[in-house]
């Protein structure tokens, strides 16, 4: 097949969820055309890896970069150090630094306006290893948030593991920055970021293994914060809606939004009325 001078043809790239098209100018054959589309691919850096990976439009309200969001510290001492490590690589970040604070006591994980509540408790054999949960106010601003890691299965001989627990106290703390996954499926080679769903978070398949954040995690960062707001959401006093309630049990998550690769429903919503809601991220066990 060739393509006449003028005609326009044009080829939709998953991963960007983008369609790009080409004018052909004056091109001889088909074979000129394909190494100009191919070549502008590769420039372009057209890959699973580098696709967008932020959860939604959700970030926290603030004045200013970068901004520090505090971790509030609820877990036990087996978890203290894999929640301080995702403290500290996450603050390598340019736009957002986090600090962890100490416990309020809060064994049932409510959720504090103007930071994030980290915990662990053995939830149950209901297949989740960690949640990551935000409340959104005016729209997508995120107003406070609650993660939680279970220990029914980190008890495990499968999942007590620091490279199991550096990726998932990751992962669900960087859900709460408004993050999505960089790729679910547990087979594919390991990118190199806590954001990849892994079989063996250990293991380096080039780009590193899965226990950290890396430079693609740091990018999108940068865009979701790239404007600043008028008010802010951080560290703030007042009680928000719904900060009693833990929201620990699917039947409290609301309605399913998404499913994994697996086809497990792994976002849900509820509404609290009024524009507030509570988003959950669910990580389920392989």
């Amino acid at each position: 097949m060739s393509y006449p001078p003028g005609r326009s043809c044009g080829f939709f790239d998953r991963a960007y969820n983008v369609t790009v098209i080409i004018t052909e100018i004056n091109m001889k054959n088909k074979y000129i055309f394909l190494a100009f589309v191919f070549g502008l691919v590769a420039l372009l850096g057209f890959n699973s890896a580098s696709a967008d990976h932020s959860w939604g439009p959700y970030h926290w309200a603030r004045t200013a970069n970068p901004f520090t969001l505090k971790l509030g510290d609820n877990v036990s001492s087996a978890w203290d150090s894999y929640l301080r490590t995702a403290s500290t690589k996450w603050s390598l970040s340019s736009v957002l630094d986090t600090s962890v604070v100490s416990t309020l006591s809060n064994r049932n994980c409510r959720a504090t306006l103007g930071r994030v509540e980290v915990c662990n408790r053995t939830y149950g054999n209901n297949g989740w290893l960690g949640l990551a949960q935000i409340w959104l106010t005016s729209g997508s601003h995120i107003a406070q948030g609650v993660v939680k890691l279970n220990d029914t299965y980190f008890n495990t001989s499968t999942y007590n593991k620091p490279a199991w627990r550096n990726m998932v106290a990751c992962q669900e703390v960087g859900h709460t920055f408004g993050l999505d996954h960089q790729d679910e499926n547990f087979s594919n080679k390991n990118l190199g970021t806590c954001m990849d769903y892994s079989n063996d978070p250990a293991r380096n398949d080039g780009a590193g293994d899965n226990q950290y954040p890396n430079a693609h995690d740091f990018a999108q960062l940068e865009e979701i914060y790239a404007h600043l707001d008028a008010t802010t959401t951080v560290s703030v006093s007042a009680p928000a809606k719904g900060a009693n309630q833990s929201f620990e049990n699917p039947r409290d998550w609301g309605r399913s939004v998404r499913q994994d690769r697996q086809g497990r429903d792994n976002v849900f919503v509820r509404d609290l009325g009024k524009g507030e809601k509570v988003l959950t991220h669910v990580f389920w066990a392989e």
